[in-house]
């Protein structure tokens, strides 16, 4: 009988090594080594698909651009980030937090996408589970068929038989080979179930998208590799306390990459917000302070956000500084900025920091828009109405241009904003569209209001 072949792989990134070390040399990460039998022969995750069809050499000269064109999956939202639609024989990863939503949007992504057959291979629920959220969706499609199951055998065999447009696996983690003795959800049980799945879907130009969890840092789970495999890395993100969602595409072989999808998640399942700057912004009927719009792009997808401020006495000695969905380190720097360059004791002070719509941002362009909102709970002054800012704050105080600033006021003049304030330093020649004050402002020294509302210009 064969001695039987063990390695030590990191859960983390997918480094294989011969023996447990305590840190790992690729990714740095400590005790994350575990032991796993590798797969019983070199040519096993070929063998799983030794049904597909087999491609031969070509020259490069004999290579014909591809005819097929993208698949529409019936959701403006999901096309968007996918680049314009689905394309055939690409492997899709889609990743989020449990309970945000994976399952419920690609289900609705196979119920909604007439005229493709699609099946629907779940190795967490079972059928009458499946059955259930679909009926609660009201979405009906015949060419849609639903197989629970986790061995990856009996899931290429049922695909070769129906030949669908468009599969479903919820979730890599749940899915198994017999060619690998270690248990299911295990780096080289992710790792041959993913290239099998690949292989199948370059071969007969079936689209694939695999459901993966996430860890507590918020990446997904399992080898890194399974991020390099496959064409395209969907992140689906929110929170769960609010009802907005959004699709991020990280990576995508055919399209932009960055674009983001808005959702918003109701009792009968996901709707597409076509327009997310109207829900992210709130209608007072009397100014407030503390609250700033920014405008702000994510990918190339420009919106409108609210900016929420309070400013108040330290209570006990040490200054509270609360940031949420924002980075915390970036607005400490931007209270240090306030305290050095504009002269506000910011030392005294307890900040807190909002987006509205519980939306996670990262845009250094929405430095002014932040600034604005502190000075004015600072004073305790509003805004003027109809006023938003875009801009990167520098550690001398200076405004830098924010990237993509023409979409930014597009997007502004487009919801009848009257005026925006911009970096001083944009390059000349840039066309601002008509319709909004264009005000410039080269520096955040000179900005502190006296009285009345303000506008920082």
């Amino acid at each position: 009988m064969a001695k039987v072949k063990k390695a030590y792989f990191c859960r983390e990134c997918g480094f294989e090594a011969p023996k447990w070390l305590g840190k790992c040399p690729a990714c740095g990460e400590g005790n994350t080594f575990a032991e796993e039998v590798i797969a019983k022969s070199s040519s096993a995750s070929a063998s799983v698909v030794a049904n597909a069809p087999q491609s031969t050499p070509q020259r490069v000269s004999e290579i014909k651009p591809s005819t097929h064109q993208r698949l529409d999956m019936h959701n403006a939202e999901v096309n968007r980030v996918l680049g314009g639609g689905l394309v055939p024989g690409s492997l899709v990863l889609l990743g989020g937090e449990p309970g945000i939503g994976k399952s419920t949007l690609s289900l609705q992504l196979a119920l909604t996408s007439h005229g493709l057959r699609t099946l629907y291979v779940s190795g967490e629920e079972s059928a009458e589970q499946i059955g259930m959220r679909a009926e609660r969706l009201g979405i009906g499609n015949e060419e849609c068929y639903i197989y629970s199951e986790t061995s990856l055998e009996n899931i290429l065999t049922q695909m070769n038989e129906y030949k669908p447009d468009v599969v479903v696996i919820d979730s890599i983690q749940t899915i198994f080979t017999d060619t690998v003795d270690s248990s299911a959800g295990s780096v080289s049980q992710i790792r041959e179930c993913a290239a099998a799945l690949l292989k199948y879907a370059k071969t007969t130009g079936t689209s694939i998208f695999i459901i993966g969890h996430i860890t507590k840092d918020g990446t997904i789970a399992g080898p890194k590799i399974l991020e390099h495999i496959v064409d395209v890395v969907l992140q689906f993100e929110g929170d769960g306390n609010n009802i907005y969602r959004i699709l991020r595409g990280i990576k995508n072989r055919f399209g932009a990459t960055f674009e983001i999808g808005v959702f918003e998640m109701l009792d009968n399942g996901l709707r597409a917000v076509e327009n997310p700057s109207e829900i992210l912004l709130s209608h007072y009927e009397e100014p407030l302070s503390g609250i700033a719009v920014g405008a702000s792009v994510d990918g190339i997808r420009p919106y409108l956000i609210e900016v929420q401020a309070l400013v108040s006495n330290a209570a006990y000695g040490t200054p509270q500084r609360n940031a949420t969905g924002y980075d915390p380190r970036r607005m400490g720097m931007l209270l240090a900025v306030l305290e050095k360059r504009v002269g506000m004791k910011m030392f005294q002070k307890d900040v807190f920091l909002n987006f509205a719509g519980g939306f996670r941002v990262a845009d250094p362009g929405l430095d002014l828009a932040i600034v604005a909102a502190v000075i004015s709970s600072y004073y305790d002054r509003p805004i003027a109405d109809g006023v938003c800012c875009a801009g990167e704050i520098g550690l001398s105080g200076e405004v830098r241009p924010a990237p993509r600033t023409e979409q930014r006021v597009s997007e502004a003049a487009r919801l009848g904003f009257k005026r925006i304030i911009v970096s001083g330093f944009l390059r000349k020649g840039v066309k601002m569209p008509k319709g909004i004050e264009v005000v410039y402002i080269n520096n955040i020294g000179a900005s502190p209001p006296k009285s009345g509302t303000f506008t920082l210009s």
